[in-house]
């Protein structure tokens, strides 16, 4: 089973080091067979939520909103990649993230969370959780944590401990496994 995975990370910092996170997670969707695109608040540049993708008449969305849309459209599933910033999730991630809501519909999201301390970024992940289900893509039940970011991968997304990739198995597999039934589900129609 191959899925269509959209990647969002959201931070916009000029020196950033979730971004290794992001790759990794990135190469080992791949190499599970998947189809990737990664979705780079700080390179999107959307501007501060004005006006959402949906209150826009059709034809006219700026080319950075419509190019989202498509691609949230093909998308089986959201991995979502946030830092922790005051308990929170990054301002950059929320601003990605509200422009759109319909095209989240019916597809899961799995949290990726991470830190410069000892908790991974669990509690904006908490934070999250609600954010995502008002979206209408709620996340998995479990959640992927990666505590001291900058010394657990290589600039280029390698993690630096060997066992951390065999470590996320089971967290990749309740992914899929989740993508794969809304798939299915939203291919027979939804009922209301």
């Amino acid at each position: 089973m191959s899925l269509n995975v959209a990647i969002l990370y959201g931070s916009v910092r000029e020196a950033r080091v979730g971004i290794r996170l992001a790759r990794f997670l990135d190469a080992a969707l791949r190499q599970r067979g998947h189809t990737t695109t990664l979705v780079d608040a700080a390179e999107q540049r959307l501007p501060l939520l004005d006006r959402m993708y949906k209150e826009y008449a059709p034809g006219q969305a700026p080319a950075v909103l419509e190019n989202l849309a498509q691609l949230y459209r093909r998308a089986d599933a959201f991995a979502i990649v946030s830092g922790e910033y005051n308990h929170g999730i990054p301002p950059g991630l929320k601003n990605l993230l509200d422009h759109f809501l319909e095209e989240y519909f019916f597809r899961p999201s799995a949290i990726v969370c991470y830190s410069a301390g000892q908790y991974g970024g669990v509690r904006a992940a908490m934070t999250l959780r609600m954010t995502l289900a008002e979206l209408g893509m709620s996340s998995i039940p479990s959640i992927l944590p990666v505590p001291r970011v900058q010394d657990a991968f290589t600039p280029e997304g390698e993690p630096t401990d060997p066992g951390f990739a065999k470590r996320c198995e089971r967290f990749f597999q309740e992914f899929e496994w989740y993508a794969d039934a809304l798939r299915r589900q939203r291919a027979e129609g939804v009922p209301y």
